[in-house]
Formats: structure tokens, C-alpha cells, sequence
């Protein structure tokens, strides 16, 4: 296990370059195997839930290769088996988006439950009525284990109960290869969406819509045998770091990014008092004194993002005011409100509400991230506090983040990778006098 030491109280100032989406590379990687031939990824980043899926993959028949810190190759010509191995698809979510094209392009699929953050119910059904709804005759043994078969899918009208990433990006790779139209309604709009419609589209598949509510996708027998794409850059990222910029009341450039997809973000930092100035392909943030407080209600794109809500939470116990965050995605995207309470922030979880009163200043304390987004949160908020914060268990930040603390210390962050049992020892020994 490995940990963080920050030693808050600087202001952050310089350029970040923002990697590529974590979210848009694995829906990428998962299309690619509807593709018969060699799938070229530039702007890949090398993160943890990246070399998870690349493991599941090759598990697979996939034989892959990096050029440079970036580029992706992807042969996808033998695909041996269609039984994933259930302790990589145990580790993350989007595991789970390989289901559709498995099936779409064997036949047959058997496929775990998911495993991923635990910040909430985060059912399969959509998945699986979608499939259904394709088609496919799925079984689930008492495991949670869905054994899919289909002699072919057949296009079909399906409507999500609510506009699930995750399910609109299964189900549009499933349908590229089923027989007539087929259209998704009440469809997720994020840009990772539309970033995998194009990518497919490039491939020769036929799908319109993409970035509106309503998918229609034309089944196509083949796909290209060569396909080369850049994934976008990784918004959640770029929001991770103005939010820094704000909480430090620093001033950062986020280069290679796309303003538009992180509006709703600018909007609230603007409302909270922090200036906000963007061009073509960079973002501007900076903060010279204690934000305003905001009222919150995380959304589906292009609402306020759920994967932003923590690190905003972060944002807020510094806030001249109260606030109110709202999480209507998930249940249980709470668990950073005890690890701030112990830096003495004025916050609580009331069911998905949780409740800001703001302080001036935070103090360091030996914190744990839970999971992917809440862990950065915490590091934010040891960014500004007051003294040295330890924020531990940080597998999680690793997940989503490229070179989380090398871009930070580039910045002037005092933060710094330490093993777990390595910080406890020195703790020990600096805490224990010695003998004459």
C-alpha cells in the first residue's frame, strides 16, 4: 500500500498538459473488438484501469504493444475466448463493456458481474434488457454470472430509464453488428459517448445522433480491418486541476483540452468568485481569495458531473458561506465527508445531501481515499490545509489519474509517494525516544 504526504499551504501556478480520457479509452478499447484487424490508440493514458483492460484483452486473444508513452496497438484478429477473466473484471466498471461486442462478434459471451468504486447500486439491468431487447438469450447463474448466446442480433427500439454511459456505449457497439436499425432513446449525451460513435464510425459502422438523446444505428456486416484514433482528453482530469487552482488560490493553464466539455464546471467555479478565462484548446484558472458557496445538483452531461462532485465538495469547505451538494447518481458517493470532517471541515451527509458550511482554513490529518474521486478530493483538500495531511489507500487515485503527484509537484505542490510501511516505521522511530 502506498500514501500520499502533502504538506499543504502553497498556491499552485503553471501549465498542466491534460491526458487522455480514462472513461474514452476504455470504451475505445472495448469497441475495438468488433474490429478484425489492427486498432491504433494515440493519447492512451497509462493508468491502472487502462492496463486492466489491456490485461482482460489479451486474456482474450488480443496482443498488444505500446510505441511511446501514448500510442496503443491493438490485434484484434485471433479472439480466443469469450470468458473473461472474473478477478480483472471484479476490479473496475467498464469491464463490463466488453459484453456487447464479444457477443456481437462471436456469438457467445459469459461474462462476471463488474466490480469498480463502491459509491453506489450500480445495476447492470440496462445492460442486459438492451441486449435482450437485441435479441440475445442471456442466463444468470446465482453467481451473477450472464451467459449470453445469439445465432445474430436484430435491430430494435430500446429506451434507457435513465441515460446510462455505460449502457448507451454497450449497446450502440452490440447493435453495429445486428441486422436493420437500431435506435437508443433518452441515450447519455458525454463527450466519451460521442468519442466511441466516431471511433466506430471511422471503423465503417453507421450511427447518427451521438451527442443528442436519440442513437440510430445502422447493422453493418463488416467493419474496417485498420483503424487509427486519438482519444480525447480526459475533462474530469482538467476539472481535478482548476479545481486545485481554485482551492489553493493559484493560478493553472490546462493545455490540450476541450473547454466545452467541462461548461457546467466553468460555470460554478465562475459563480463561486473564480476567474475563469478559455480559448480554443486551454483553460485558465485562478483564485485569490475564499470561494463563494454554491448549491450543487450533480446531472447527466451536460449537467454537472457526478465524477466532479467530491472534488468540488473539497472546494466548498473553504467557502465563505454555506453550501449544498445534491448527488442524484449515486447513493453512496458520500464516503469523503468523514475523511474532510477530520481536517476539520464543517460538512455532512444527509442521505445524498450533503450539507457545507464553510471554514478558513483546513488542517492536515491522516485521511483515506475510498475511492477514485474522493481520493483526489482528499488530496485537494491537503493541498490547502494547514500543515502535513497523509492521505493513504491511494490504489484508488491511481486508477484514473496519470502521474497524479508528478503534474502536481510541477506545479509547486509539496506531495510526495511514499510505501505505507516505510511512513509508519520513520512515524515510529521519530515518536519513540532513544537511549542514551
Amino acid at each position: 500500500m502506498e500514501s500520499y504526504i502533502i504538506t499543504g499551504g502553497t498556491p499552485l501556478t503553471g501549465t498542466v498538459s491534460i491526458s487522455g480520457s480514462k472513461n474514452a479509452a476504455l470504451a475505445l478499447m472495448a469497441g475495438a473488438l468488433l474490429i478484425e484487424g489492427e486498432v491504433v490508440l494515440h493519447n492512451t493514458p497509462q493508468i491502472e484501469d487502462v492496463f486492466t483492460m489491456l490485461a482482460l484483452l489479451e486474456g482474450l486473444g488480443v496482443r498488444s504493444k505500446w510505441e511511446g508513452a501514448h500510442t496503443l496497438y491493438l490485434d484484434t484478429r485471433d479472439i480466443r475466448h469469450a470468458e473473461p477473466n472474473p478477478q480483472l473484471v471484479n476490479r473496475m466498471r467498464a469491464s463490463f463493456y466488453i459484453f456487447g461486442p464479444l457477443l456481437a462478434r462471436l456469438g457467445y459471451a459469459k461474462m462476471p458481474h463488474p466490480g469498480g468504486c463502491q459509491i453506489g447500486s450500480r445495476p447492470v439491468n440496462f445492460h442486459i434488457n438492451g441486449l435482450r431487447a437485441l435479441g440475445a438469450t442471456i442466463t444468470e447463474n446465482g453467481s451473477h454470472t450472464y451467459t449470453a448466446q445469439t445465432l445474430g442480433l436484430t435491430g430494435a427500439r430500446i429506451y434507457l430509464d435513465m441515460p446510462s454511459a455505460g449502457a448507451t456505449q454497450q449497446l450502440m457497439t452490440a447493435a453495429v453488428y445486428a441486422s436493420g436499425v437500431t435506435t437508443i432513446e433518452n441515450a447519455a449525451m458525454e463527450p466519451e459517448v460521442v468519442n466511441l460513435a466516431n471511433f466506430l464510425n471511422a471503423a465503417g459502422a453507421r450511427i447518427e445522433g451521438a451527442g443528442t438523446s436519440t442513437l440510430y444505428i445502422q447493422g453493418v456486416s463488416e467493419l474496417k480491418r485498420q483503424v487509427e484514433y486519438t482519444v480525447i482528453p480526459d475533462r474530469l482530469e482538467a476539472g481535478t486541476f482548476a479545481l486545485a487552482a481554485a482551492i489553493t488560490r493559484g493560478e493553472i493553464t490546462l493545455q490540450r483540452v476541450i473547454p466545452e466539455h467541462l461548461h457546467a464546471l466553468l460555470a460554478k467555479l465562475r459563480e463561486a468568485g473564480v476567474q475563469v478565462h478559455e480559448t480554443e484548446d486551454t483553460i485558465t484558472v485562478r483564485a485569490t481569495e475564499r470561494p463563494k458557496p454554491l448549491d450543487i445538483r450533480t446531472m447527466p452531461y451536460p449537467g454537472f458531473p457526478t465524477d466532479l462532485q467530491q472534488p468540488m465538495c473539497a472546494l466548498l469547505t473553504l467557502a465563505d458561506g454555506a453550501s449544498k451538494v445534491l448527488e442524484t447518481i449515486y447513493e453512496n458517493r458520500t464516503q469523503h465527508v468523514p475523511e474532510l470532517q477530520k481536517m476539520g471541515a464543517d460538512i455532512v451527509a444527509e442521505g445524498r445531501t450533503i450539507l457545507i458550511r464553510g471554514v478558513e482554513r483546513l488542517k492536515g490529518a491522516r485521511v483515506r481515499a475510498t475511492d477514485l474521486r474522493g481520493g483526489a478530493a482528499l488530496v485537494l483538500a491537503g493541498l490547502a490545509a494547514h500543515g502535513e495531511t497523509t492521505v493513504e489507500e491511494i490504489a484508488h487515485i491511481d486508477r484514473g489519474y496519470e502521474q497524479f503527484e508528478g503534474k502536481l509537484q510541477a506545479l509547486g505542490a509539496h506531495i510526495q509517494r511514499v510505501a505505507s510501511y516505510t511512513y509508519a516505521a520513520t512515524r515510529a522511530n521519530e515518536e519513540v525516544p532513544q537511549t542514551p
